[in-house]
């Protein structure tokens, strides 16, 4: 089974790009976590990208760097988040990608810690400070447990480093679309379409672009381009929003990801 593969397929018969959703796991609390994650299920997502919590999130503005505080306060862990996702196996089958760290792959067992989520339900690894020469390892235990693997291309990644890059995933690849941290912008980043043209050059892989992207137009616009659009600091925003009344962190999150996930209807170009 490679529910990864089978959203892309779907959303690519239907004429649209992925939508693909982050959220920070545990944040603000274990409950409220699962009730984000359901929300954002609920309307209609097709993968699910769930941040492993850690205490130095690298790639992460201040939106995203805030929630993993959130977490990790509230007392998730590891192991919690494994049991989070063995909550939402309870009642869906969307795609679950891990957004880690690899201290947190490393420090338990590289083999040990794949094995572990797959038998969660997680599909993917993408691992942000692991360069896909130091992989072997990961990578090796991914093929072991049937996980998928994600890398990431940068905007300053010069073209010939594309092959390496594409070679080590199996998954997707994660376009950054613009220098820095993640985190909500008024404007997407330029060259956006050149950019995924030029990687889809070296890989048959859906290329999926994020950072920055927090509006249902941004997302149509990226959507006519890429395989999959990501949004998620706009989405952590909701929860920042709504700690004084954690119960509304659903309702106002179904409704957000309603939104956003309207930016990539049927009517949006296909993806090659």
């Amino acid at each position: 089974m490679d529910r990864i593969a089978d959203s892309f397929a779907r959303a690519r018969r239907e004429g649209r790009a992925c939508f693909v959703a982050y959220l920070c796991a545990g944040d603000p609390d274990f409950a409220s976590s699962l009730a984000a994650c359901r929300a954002v299920i609920e309307a209609g997502i097709d993968v699910l990208e769930l941040g492993v919590a850690f205490s130095d999130p690298l790639a992460d503005g201040i939106t995203n760097q805030l929630a993993a505080q959130r977490a990790l306060e509230s007392g998730i862990t590891p192991t919690r988040t494994l049991e989070l996702v063995r909550e939402i196996r309870k009642f869906s089958q969307v795609p679950i990608v891990f957004y880690t760290y690899y201290n947190l792959v490393f420090a338990n067992g590289v083999a040990a810690s794949v094995r572990a989520a797959a038998e969660a339900g997680v599909d993917g690894l993408l691992t942000l400070d692991l360069p896909p020469e130091e992989a072997g390892e990961l990578q090796a235990a991914c093929r072991e447990y049937g996980l998928k693997t994600v890398f990431i291309v940068a905007p300053t990644t010069p073209e010939s480093r594309l092959p390496t890059i594409t070679a080590a995933a199996t998954g997707f690849i994660y376009y950054v679309s613009r220098e820095g941290v993640t985190g909500v912008r008024s404007q997407l980043a330029g060259n956006i379409p050149e950019a995924v043209e030029t990687i889809k050059r070296h890989t048959a892989l859906p290329v999926v672009v994020g950072f920055g992207i927090s509006t249902a137009a941004q997302v149509r616009e990226v959507g006519a381009a890429a395989d999959g659009v990501v949004v998620g600091s706009a989405l952590v925003n909701v929860i920042k929003e709504n700690l004084a009344n954690r119960s509304a962190i659903h309702p106002a999150m179904l409704a957000r990801a309603q939104e956003l996930v309207a930016g990539l209807s049927p009517s949006t170009p296909a993806c090659g």
